[in-house]
């Protein structure tokens, strides 16, 4: 019997290492470094049914190479579309992570259900019966897709050359084990192992293969970072689960751009697709209230309406308290600075809630002004027109400074109904015959002046 090969991984990196050692010389994280076993010298690498029929690659001149748009597979879900580039490309590989319980699972089955080509669902994770009874939820009509409860990748390639699917969905891949690694499921050889052989699978029959990916507590996919580096597009879901609202980005596309995302709600029959996110993310409200304010922001590419809601009141127990949701909390402090050194306004007593609603997280420096607008609204008890939104980042001098695609928010603005926006003064527009008013200021004392006189 050949001896078993044994090397050493990095659990953090996925580095390899000739012999155990406290730290990690790549990533430099300590007691990382873990023994697995390895493909012994006697086993061959996997190959596919077509393998036989692959053709060598041969070197072509720049020139020749044919830069066709590349072939799509219509999802039938536009967010899904809209994050991938328009579709899945053929022989591409997607890994889709993301929190437990958040919705992969739901999402890939639900568009396996959609899909009018033959789709195999492999699951490692829950039985066929499981399965069936939330595809009757979210869709009962059914005819295309195929289940398969299997975590032996050489019997999933059984099935799928005899089925001969058009997409084929793994959920998930940190559950999958080869015969050819000894090594337990989810180890950081087995999933380069799985991987691989999906790869090699997809690239030769020019089949389409999603993966779902576990995450580790940090967010990352779990397993090795070589991971995201292999598969042609890395997709995360992300949302709370105590909110309804999911969101689904890419954070790598070799097929198209980064800059978008997707918007579901989720439901008891499944995902809904959001269409029109602004109008969700802002409240319905009969009466106007003080400490509200729009802001015109954009995730990725795609324009988005927010609400911002501020609470400022007398700090009872001495210490004022300083608390933001969905907003970073040290910007806030920041913004409560400028207010109190440049417009006079003494905010060092009391206490600053602030709160993003919808349940989402914003980063986007143009929400600035509706954070201060919101702040000031609160303060003084007036409220703010609900047909006024604002766009514009807030400077340490109390300068309102320009956002980058200010007319794409301004056109969002104007679509959903807004009178009036509040820019930056040093933006350039070329927009003309708008209905919407805009609304320039240079600097914190204009916005005091506006809403306040």
């Amino acid at each position: 019997m050949a001896k078993v090969k044994t090397t050493f991984f990095c659990q953090n990196c996925g580095s390899q290492h000739a012999k155990w050692q406290g730290q990690c010389n790549a990533c430099k994280a300590w007691n990382t470094i873990v023994e697995e076993v390895i493909q012994t010298p006697e086993k061959s690498d996997w190959k596919s049914p077509t393998s036989a029929i692959k053709k060598a690659a041969i070197p072509l001149r720049i020139q020749d190479i044919d830069t066709s748009k590349e072939a799509r597979l219509d999802t039938f879900d536009a967010e899904f579309n809209r994050v991938l580039g328009g579709g899945i490309v053929s022989g591409s590989l997607t890994l889709l992570g993301g929190e437990p319980g958040i919705g992969k699972s739901t999402l890939l089955l639900q568009i396996s259900l959609k899909l009018p080509y033959k789709t195999l669902y492999v699951s490692g994770e829950e039985s066929q019966k499981q399965i069936k009874m939330r595809a009757e939820r979210i869709n009962p009509k059914h005819n295309n897709c195929y289940i398969l409860t299997e975590t032996k990748t050489q019997n999933i390639f059984k099935q799928i050359e005899a089925l001969e699917p058009d997409i084929v969905i793994i959920d998930s891949i940190q559950t999958l084990h080869s015969d050819y690694i000894e090594s337990s499921s989810g180890s950081i050889s087995q999933i380069k192992e799985c991987t691989t052989e999906l790869i090699k699978f997809a690239k030769e029959t020019a089949t389409p293969v999603l993966l779902i990916g576990h995450i580790t507590k940090d967010g990352n996919i779990a397993g090795p970072k070589i991971l995201e580096h292999m598969v042609d597009t890395v997709l995360q879901f992300e949302g709370d689960r105590n909110h309804v609202f999911r969101i689904l980005r890419a954070h790598k596309n070799r097929f198209g751009s980064t800059n978008e995302l997707g918007i579901y709600e989720m439901q008891g029959s499944g995902l809904r697709e959001i269409s029109n996110p602004s109008e969700i993310l802002i409240s319905k409200k009969d009466e106007e209230l003080s400490g509200n304010a729009i802001a015109a922001t954009l995730e990725g590419m795609r324009p988005l309406m927010i609400e911002v809601q501020a609470l400022v009141s007398t700090a009872v127990y001495g210490t004022p308290q300083r608390s933001a949701t969905g907003f970073n909390a040290k910007r806030l402090n920041m913004l409560l600075a400028v207010l109190e050194k440049r417009a006079g306004f003494r905010l060092g007593a009391k206490d600053v809630f602030l709160n993003i609603t919808g349940g989402i997280t914003v980063d986007d420096p143009a929400i600035d002004l509706a954070v201060v607008a919101s702040i000031l609204s609160s303060n003084e008890d007036v409220s703010l027109p609900k047909d006024f939104c604002f766009a514009a980042e807030v400077g340490l001098l109390g300068e309102i400074r320009p956002v980058q695609r200010i007319e794409q928010r301004i056109l969002e603005a104007e679509k959903l109904g807004f009178s009036t926006i509040f820019v930056s003064k040093y933006n350039k527009i070329a927009l003309k015959n708008t209905v919407i008013k805009i609304q320039l200021i240079s600097k914190i004392e204009d916005l005091v002046t506006v809403f306040l006189g």
